[in-house]
């Protein structure tokens, strides 16, 4: 039986580096590492459900509302799938919904999951997605919320590290362990 891959999990506002990390993941480590996402997700979703599982924090009125967490479980049955036929997935999202977190956590069940903060300044995500300051109040949630509810195996910082530099922590922390658990708990594993 083959072994089940490595999941990578890295969460962050958008912006904040989550999908030049997990290119540098896939480009850098060895192994087949399939990205499954928040940009992929999008781009399956159909325009009436957009922006699905980019659902900013506080839009529990938005028409797309209702469906996010099918969305969710049908990418996190996914990522899974993927996971136990061998391959390692690296998961760009930005989790902030306490419950569709843990639901999601535990469709990853026995699986080794390593759950990766990436953070970046609000300053440097205004800059790098060309919005002037003051931030408008969407981006400022996403701030507040993105890292408000959860630990994690490991944090990265965008601003500071580049990001081979930041694959190079998250392969480190692979390697060397512990075998994350951060996102086993949110699960109530």
């Amino acid at each position: 039986m083959t072994p089940p891959g490595q999941i990578v999990i890295l969460n962050g506002a958008p912006g904040a580096g989550k999908s030049s990390t997990a290119a540098a993941i896939q480009e850098e480590f060895g192994g087949i590492w399939i990205n499954l996402g928040v940009d992929v997700a999008r781009a399956m979703t159909p325009p009436r459900a957009q922006p699905g599982i980019g659902l900013r924090p506080g839009e529990p009125d938005h028409p797309a509302a209702p469906v996010v967490p099918v969305l969710y479980a049908a990418l996190y049955d996914s990522i899974a799938a993927h996971a136990r036929l061998g391959l390692n997935v690296v998961v760009d999202v930005g989790h902030h919904d306490p419950a569709i977190a843990a639901a999601c956590a535990r469709r990853l069940a026995g699986l080794p999951v390593l759950f990766v903060s990436v953070r970046c300044p609000l300053e440097t995500i205004l800059e790098r997605r060309g919005i002037p300051e003051p931030a408008p109040e969407p981006i400022l949630r996403w701030q507040r919320e993105v890292h408000a509810h959860w630990d994690y195996d490991l944090e990265v910082d965008t601003s500071a590290s580049s990001p081979g530099e930041c694959a190079a922590a998250i392969r480190r922390r692979i390697e060397e362990g512990p075998p994350g658990a951060a996102f086993a708990r949110l699960g109530g594993r």
